[in-house]
């Protein structure tokens, strides 16, 4: 008798896209630009510390702008590459050749990505900690376990759901260039935007805005406006997982009418 077959379904689908994240040389240079520009900020910034700064910094407020302003846009980048170099390629038609159900596909791709941009947002805030603590030898602000906890996760969190929301919005554009440019456009200027237009209040349920009061404690100003969360840390992670969710429920849904 022939042996059934094995590894289809979701869990192939899971494991053949873990492979072609690894197999391709933009993700090693993704993570590896983003590890640069993390630790390049934190080295800047806590020599600024220790020459008597404008305004004294924890490690933890160091790292969550090192990943905020710089670092994440290399993982933005990487998330973006993970679905539109297929396109660009054409083995996208392989990919739907092999997985025909189409949800199935948009699914396995944000299995990967998510827990790999977590453990990254993580492991990059901790390595700028580290970093700026060091240099920055005592100067500046303390920084509490609770305050370095809710960094690293509040982190992790919020480059997980952001790169679902780019493989979200990847699927519906199909563009490097345009998932990018509407990525980018939606984080910051369009919240800015929005709060010159008399609509300050709406700021804090951007995901750029929200992933940040999820980095910082309950009661502390977001470091970008400088301004309290009306909400807990948690729910700032809520309404990112909120945006992410939209896209990546529109991207399945242009996949199925438009397919490869």
């Amino acid at each position: 008798m022939t042996a059934p077959a094995r590894g289809g379904g979701l869990t192939g689908a899971v494991a053949a896209e873990w492979t072609k994240l690894w197999s391709v040389r933009a993700t090693w240079w993704s993570l590896g630009g983003a590890l640069a520009l993390m630790l390049g900020y934190s080295t800047l910034s806590a020599m600024a510390q220790r020459y008597e700064g404008d305004r004294p910094l924890g490690t933890h407020d160091i790292a969550i702008g090192g990943g905020f302003y710089l670092a994440q846009f290399a993982l933005i980048a990487m998330a973006t590459l993970y679905v539109t170099s297929e396109y660009g390629s054409g083995s996208i038609r392989s990919t739907l050749l092999w997985t025909p159900v189409r949800s199935r596909v948009v699914t396995a791709k944000a299995a990967v990505i998510a827990p790999v941009l977590f453990t990254a947002g993580a492991v990059l805030t901790l390595a700028g900690m580290a970093l700026s603590g060091t240099l920055k030898d005592g100067h500046g602000l303390p920084t509490t376990f609770p305050a370095a906890a809710t960094a690293t996760l509040g982190m992790g969190g919020y480059c997980a759901l952001m790169g679902l929301l780019c493989t979200g919005i990847a699927w519906t554009l199909r563009s490097a260039a345009g998932t990018l440019v509407t990525v980018i456009v939606l984080l910051v200027p369009l919240p800015l935007i929005v709060a010159s237009l008399g609509l300050p209040e709406l700021m804090p349920y951007f995901p750029a805005i929200a992933g940040l009061n999820a980095m910082v404690e309950a009661g502390h100003p977001n470091p970008m406006t400088m301004t309290m969360a009306p909400y807990a840390p948690w729910v700032g992670l809520a309404i990112c997982a909120g945006w992410a969710a939209a896209a990546l429920l529109t991207g399945a849904a242009v996949l199925r009418r438009r397919d490869a």
